[in-house]
């Protein structure tokens, strides 16, 4: 079955940096488009970015350059790589494939 593995969430000052990591089995990342979203308390899940099976990047407004979505097809993995991290980013990370399947998240906590 498919199963996705975030991981590298974290406390990290505001214009810090965090690189996430999402470990797919039972699918293959390079064949399906792939993305992250995340939950703040209290708020709904929003989208952050997506990596088409293209190649092509799509991102949500309020990370537009400064969150980059990429993968590694030989590791199976997708990856967020965030930077110039911001109070308002602190959110528990969702990776997902095709809105369909979903891990289990990993929180990033950014102070200020």
């Amino acid at each position: 079955q498919v199963q996705l593995v975030e991981s590298g969430g974290g406390l990290v000052q505001a214009g810090g940096s965090l690189r996430l990591s999402c470990v797919a089995s039972g699918t293959i990342v390079s064949m399906f488009n792939m993305g992250w979203h995340r939950q703040a308390p209290g708020r709904q899940r929003e989208f952050v970015a997506r990596i088409f099976s293209s190649g092509a990047t799509m991102y949500a407004e309020s990370v537009k350059g400064r969150f980059t979505i990429s993968r590694d097809n030989a590791k199976n993995t997708v990856y967020l790589q965030m930077n110039s991290l911001k109070p308002e980013d602190t959110a528990v990370y969702y990776c997902e494939r095709g809105l369909t399947y979903w891990g289990q998240g990993t929180q990033v906590t950014v102070s200020s």
